[in-house]
This record gives C-alpha cells, sequence and structure tokens, in this order.
C-alpha cells in the first residue's frame, strides 16, 4: 500500500482538477451534460485512481489504476480539442490544462515504470 499524500502526482491531479473546473465554469449553458460534465468526470477520475490504486495490496493492482488515470488524462486531451474548436472557455485556462495534463501524463508514466519495475 501506498500513502497517495507522499506522491506528488496525487497534488498535481488534484491541481488538475481544480483547474478543469474553473475552465468549464465559462463553457456554454448547453455544454453542461455534454463536455463539461465529461471533462470533469475525468479531471476527478485521474486522482481517485491514483487514491484507489494506493489502497490495493500489491503493485500489480496500482498500477492497474495508473494505467486507468494515464487513460482519464489522454480523455480528456482530447475533449480540450473539442472544446477549443468550439472555441468554449478562456484560452489561458485551456493552457493551463494542457499544462497540467502534460506534466501528469509524465509523472504517471515514470510512476508506472517504476512500481511495475518491482511488482509484486
Amino acid at each position: 500500500m501506498q500513502n497517495p499524500d507522499k506522491l506528488r502526482v496525487s497534488k498535481e491531479a488534484e491541481d488538475l482538477a481544480i483547474a478543469v473546473y474553473e475552465y468549464t465554469d465559462e463553457f456554454p449553458r448547453d455544454e453542461r451534460y455534454g463536455v463539461t460534465a465529461q471533462m470533469r468526470r475525468e479531471a476527478v477520475s485521474i486522482g481517485s485512481n491514483i487514491f484507489e490504486g494506493c489502497s490495493r495490496q500489491t503493485n500489480k493492482s496500482f498500477v492497474a489504476y495508473l494505467y486507468n488515470a494515464h487513460g482519464s488524462a489522454g480523455e480528456i486531451l482530447f475533449q480540450l480539442r473539442i472544446a477549443r474548436k468550439r472555441h468554449c472557455g478562456d484560452d489561458a485556462k485551456a493552457d493551463a490544462v494542457y499544462r497540467g495534463l502534460i506534466t501528469i501524463r509524465r509523472m504517471l508514466s515514470r510512476l508506472i515504470r517504476n512500481v511495475g519495475d518491482k511488482r509484486s
């Protein structure tokens, strides 16, 4: 078992979720049940998967949840592209979300590789 509070990626995931909420706050009302809801769900899913994976008993299980978190970050990247093409939200906030996603994906990839090397 890992302590998620000791993983830097946990803090980054929390910051990203807040950034996604702030970015999507400005989306049109007709997107409330579309891309807004989807981006928010996936942003929360990243941190949730990290925390849930930390409570698992084996590194193999932990890595599976890290892969899920990585996948959710990939989904947001696509949704961000759609939102930008539809001119939703503030460009500076979209840039912050994008940078956060790139950082988290790199961190998750490294953590997956490091934990995977120590599989139990």
